[in-house]
């Protein structure tokens, strides 16, 4: 079984599914603030959700293995805090966005390191 392609696949569904649901369930239901926040977590979550089941259809180990959980750690934690705050969490909750952004970067540069060893 391929968990990295699951949760990829699964957490690109996802992006799809709430981007849509944001652009017409959400249009005019959240503050200009929620809906870039929304917006944000989309744009964000979805390449990176291509990339991490790209890499889980190629990459059995190493560094770009560990790049793809890295994709999806971070598309849960920064994409999952936007959607929180835009959907009314308090805005502290946004402390914990840049955990996932730093994630989203510590895979790229495995994906680089990962490159450079092949």
């Amino acid at each position: 079984m391929n968990r990295l392609g699951i949760f990829a696949a699964l957490t690109g569904f996802l992006a799809v599914a709430l981007g849509a649901f944001g652009a017409h369930a959400l249009d005019g239901q959240l503050t200009p603030e929620g809906l870039d926040w929304w917006h944000t977590a989309t744009l964000y979550a979805l390449p990176h959700a291509a990339a991490a089941l790209a890499i889980s259809l190629h990459a059995k180990t190493g560094l770009v293995r560990k790049a793809g959980w890295a994709f999806v750690f971070g598309t849960i934690v920064f994409a999952g805090s936007l959607y929180a705050m835009a959907l009314g969490a308090p805005r502290w909750f946004g402390a914990i966005t840049p955990i996932g952004g730093i994630s989203y970067l510590v895979g790229w540069a495995c994906c680089a390191l990962g490159a450079r060893k092949a």
